[in-house]
């Protein structure tokens, strides 16, 4: 059955696109949490949170000279991630980069608290952030 011309299996291929969609809008204040905690760890570094979907969903950093040879690599179809990337500001916004089946999900947004705010509110370290949310993200998102 074609739905707005797709078939099954590119339904099931971005299917976890979707899925990652809602995880994030259930737990905006979480990842942004997390994100600042992280950026406190790190401090100014050119790697930029991602979260890579297999064998199971867990955190990651992705180099931005990774980034760049994957851009090149594509042929400068992911340029505008690199944009993105370079105009990030950690105190305001959360970037993560879904990685999944063979594909890139730019997720960005800004929290209603800013980043600092939320980890305040939050109130957990990073290793907790980092283990509830993977662990979260492991029942919800298949």
């Amino acid at each position: 059955m074609d739905l707005f011309g797709s078939n099954r299996q590119d339904l099931a291929i971005n299917k976890w696109q979707h899925q990652l969609d809602k995880f994030v809008k259930a737990n905006q204040k979480e990842l942004a949490a997390l994100a600042w905690g992280l950026f406190l760890e790190k401090g100014e570094s050119d790697e930029t949170l991602g979260l890579d979907m297999k064998p199971k969903p867990h955190f990651v950093y992705c180099p931005r000279a990774a980034i760049e040879t994957l851009n090149r690599q594509v042929n400068n179809q992911i340029q505008e991630i690199l944009g993105v990337v370079d105009a990030h500001k950690p105190e305001q916004e959360v970037i993560i980069i879904g990685i999944g089946n063979g594909q890139l999900k730019l997720i960005q947004f800004e929290p209603e608290l800013s980043p600092p705010e939320c980890f305040e509110q939050v109130g957990k370290d990073v290793d907790q952030l980092l283990e509830e949310l993977e662990k979260q993200m492991s029942e919800t998102i298949k």
